[in-house]
């Protein structure tokens, strides 16, 4: 295959898609020390000065777990501080912590994967759907109705008025149903309408309870169950479930809440039968399988859960509000990401991926004050990796070095007039006009050139240059067009 046909003097539109070559040469251990160790700026928060271990200390936060991605795989993942300060047990990799909110993005897999089956549509009326509870529209749906698309993007229009407080494991625990009307053993209000959907963008924790009600009905199980199977086991999520209380086994190596000192609160944790929206019990490392696992379906490169249409999907914002299918969806700096945090009852934790690029986070604490640490250490890995939201924007071409030009002799410009032509790239007619001179592709406008010596041109807004070059006897013969990193040679054909 040949060269690609460029037409001169036409800005090359190029996409660099490599990670920074500075990135490269590191080991995992220099990356790991990268992220530890003091950093050279102080951050936002001022505390880019201490170490991980001093910063868990500043903020009372005994454990933190952390995983990486990079090139679609988990980079490196490692464990610090204390999962339980009554214990002494040690956080290691598979120590389990509550996710939190983080819950909703995973149990929006689930949705998309029953429409991605036929189970239902994105914009079915979730009262067609359910088949144990009946949602009151109260006049706001006659436009819009409820849908599994809003449900999951917070723009139905539900008001809840409340989070998740969770409760204590001894307590009497209500069904999904009885926390959706508000039953006197549930913690929270009922659920009720307060706007047309996708009036804007409202989180709603009890919209997304629905949601779980809506799913589970539709499967005639389980909703912990519906998780396993479709979503957790297929990715490898060896240690993730819904499962609400833990089960002792798992419990074993699971974290404990901690306050805002890092200091026990009573029960070891919360329990949430507020599944989709707080009950995921998972790993940073499980949590790390499951965004490479979108990024890969985006690309068309694995369907474990969903296959590409339905993760493109799940990453395209609604139309209002920031949020796609269950995930944040933002740009930052140069490039697009898909994200969600998670806060729980002596738990706090965040994930962030690249739409496109192959990177992400996964950082998950067990202290209230644990959204500190988070932030700190998400900023440390995003620049020790250099992610495109630390960069400044990228420059024009013509921005990106400082030309300097001379004064030529009109006599020397009349040489380069006549026209030039080369095989796939057309005529070039070179013209002198008002002391100045001009190029012009056929078919296209003309554009001033400028010297730089007095046979090398360029234009002041296109990157690119113009050489011309002389046969044995001195007169101009052709001219090479350098751009985009290509250099193509086209010959005089005419005055």
């Amino acid at each position: 295959m040949g060269q690609p046909k460029v037409k001169p003097m036409l800005l090359l539109a190029a996409a660099v898609l490599a990670a920074p070559l500075s990135a490269q040469d590191r080991s995992v251990e220099e990356y790991v020390a990268a992220v530890e160790g003091p950093q050279s700026t102080a951050g936002p928060a001022e505390v880019g000065g201490l170490t991980i271990t001093e910063l868990m200390e500043e903020f009372g936060v005994p454990g933190v777990s952390v995983a990486v991605i990079r090139d679609f795989e988990i980079h490196w993942a490692k464990g610090y501080g204390i999962a339980d300060v009554e214990s002494g047990a040690p956080v290691d990799t598979e120590t389990l912590f509550q996710a939190a909110s983080i819950s909703k993005p995973v149990a929006a897999m689930a949705v998309m994967r029953a429409v991605q089956d036929g189970m239902f549509g994105l914009d079915t009326d979730i009262n067609e759907i359910l088949t144990s509870w009946t949602l009151d529209g109260a006049g706001f749906t006659d436009r819009y109705p409820v849908t599994p698309r809003s449900l999951t993007s917070h723009t139905s229009g539900l008001g809840d008025g409340f989070g998740f407080p969770g409760y204590d494991p001894g307590a009497t625990i209500p069904s999904v149903v009885q926390i959706l009307d508000g039953h006197e053993s549930s913690n929270v209000g009922p659920l009720f309408m307060e706007r047309p959907p996708y009036t804007g963008e409202e989180y709603s924790g009890g919209g997304v309870t629905l949601m779980q009600q809506a799913l589970a009905d539709a499967h005639g199980r389980a909703f912990a169950d519906i998780m396993r199977d479709v979503v957790l086991d297929p990715i490898g999520m060896e240690r993730s479930t819904y499962d609400q209380p833990l089960d002792a086994e798992r419990d074993r190596n699971a974290a404990r809440a901690h306050d805002g000192e890092g200091a026990p609160q009573g029960p070891k944790w919360h329990v949430y039968p507020e599944q989709a929206a707080a009950g995921l019990w998972t790993t940073p490392s499980d949590l790390a399988r499951l965004l490479i696992e979108m990024q890969k379906s985006v690309r068309g490169e694995s369907n474990r859960v969903l296959d590409r249409s339905s993760a493109l999907e799940m990453l395209t914002p609604v139309g209002v509000g920031g949020f796609g299918i269950g995930f944040a969806i933002a740009r930052r700096g140069r490039g697009w990401y898909f994200s969600h945090g998670g806060s729980n009852w002596g738990f706090r934790a965040t994930m962030m991926a690249h739409r496109l690029h192959g990177y992400g986070l996964v950082i998950m604490t067990n202290a209230d004050r644990g959204g500190a640490v988070l932030s700190e250490v998400s900023r440390r890995i995003q620049e020790a990796y250099e992610w495109d939201l630390t960069l400044d924007e990228l420059p024009r071409g013509y921005d990106a070095v400082e030309k300097e030009y001379i004064d030529v002799d009109a006599s020397v410009l009349e040489r380069y007039v006549g026209i030039f032509e080369g095989e796939g790239v057309g005529r070039l007619n070179v013209t002198v006009e008002d002391g100045g001179l001009f190029v012009r592709p056929d078919g296209e406008a003309k554009l001033q050139v400028f010297p730089e010596t007095e046979t090398r041109f360029s234009p002041r807004s296109v990157a690119a240059t113009l050489e011309f070059i002389f046969d044995q006897d001195g007169e101009v013969d052709g001219l090479i067009v350098r751009q985009g990193g290509q250099e193509i040679t086209i010959r005089k054909v005419g005055p």
